[in-house]
């Protein structure tokens, strides 16, 4: 088989798996709360890609120089630790529909972070891409909840959700660029990107439980695992997404174009779409259809120019 082939169905399945994992965080975020997850979803998600470090790579922690720890470490704390705690408050606040189309802006995050750290340009094609995203993103969150299956929320929680929402996309688009200044310091030779996520994965954990000892979460962090259902719910998503998903996202990036890798990548706020009708009977309406329908092609121009 072609391996642009390949390449492009990692992608696909990719964002499937990233999408699928959404449903298992938000409904163990209900029972247990957004933090209790993300605590416990950072410490199986190392223990998974360490054993899987090991075995491929054999060490436990790659090595690099201090520099490289500093930026891809402080990018964990910016794209993991901070962002994805974002995210799963936002899974809470306006659902996994909502959240995930949010994160189409990272790209835009990530386009003005490279431009002000990497010097990076931003050319006319992708300024248009970052537009059509922003329509898109606007004609969803403004929308109602009347025509879907959808649970009505107030004013207030929409706002937070989306500024949770907002917050995570930009933790993980400026996360990205942190990442990238790290690698781009060792340019003799090259990380791979289970290293660079396994790195990202510590520093993010660390800013995590620190922020569970310093909230005094610990008691409630403990109460927490004996949801047994939250737990499977967690444990799944982990592997499903950090895991599974990282893993088809290094195929996708390595045998096929990187523009469309990340594209494909992206696909997530259509996917979200019929998962969310078959799994709760939820019906987006053709503004929201539309609308994750022209923040998808916005990130694909974005991407692909």
């Amino acid at each position: 088989m072609d391996p642009g082939v390949i390449g492009e169905s990692a992608a696909v399945a990719t964002s499937f798996l990233w999408t699928i994992s959404s449903i298992f965080f938000t409904s163990a975020g209900k029972k247990i709360g957004w933090l209790n997850v993300n605590a416990y979803r950072t410490v199986i998600a190392i223990a998974i890609l360490a054993i899987t470090h090991v075995i491929l790579l054999g060490t436990l922690v790659p090595s690099l120089n201090g520099g490289q720890w500093f930026w891809i470490g402080l990018s964990g704390i910016v794209g993991l630790g901070i962002g994805d705690s974002g995210l799963f408050a936002a899974y809470l606040a306006i659902g996994p529909r909502r959240s995930l189309l949010l994160m189409a802006l990272a790209p835009i995050f990530a386009a003005l972070g490279a431009y002000v750290m990497l010097n990076e340009t931003i050319g006319e094609l992708a300024a248009f891409g970052i537009a059509l995203t922003l329509i898109g993103v606007v004609l969803v969150i403004l929308e109602s909840e009347e025509r879907s299956g959808e649970e009505r929320i107030s004013s207030r929680r929409r706002a937070s959700g989306v500024f949770c929402g907002l917050v995570a996309a930009m933790g993980q688009g400026f996360g990205l660029v942190l990442s990238k200044k790290g690698i781009d310091l060792n340019p003799g030779s090259t990380l791979n990107p289970l290293s660079a996520t396994l790195m990202r994965l510590i520093f993010g954990a660390l800013f995590i439980w620190i922020l569970v000892l310093v909230a005094r979460r610990l008691p409630q962090l403990v109460s927490a695992a004996r949801d047994r259902e939250a737990m499977l719910n967690t444990v799944a998503a982990s592997f499903v997404g950090p895991y599974l998903g990282i893993t088809l996202s290094m195929v996708a990036v390595t045998l096929t174009a990187t523009g469309i890798a990340q594209t494909l990548l992206s696909l997530m706020p259509i996917m979200i779409i019929p998962t969310v009708w078959i799994l709760h009977r939820q019906h987006t309406s053709w503004r929201g259809i539309a609308g994750a329908a022209v923040a998808v092609m916005g990130v694909a121009i974005i991407f692909l120019s």
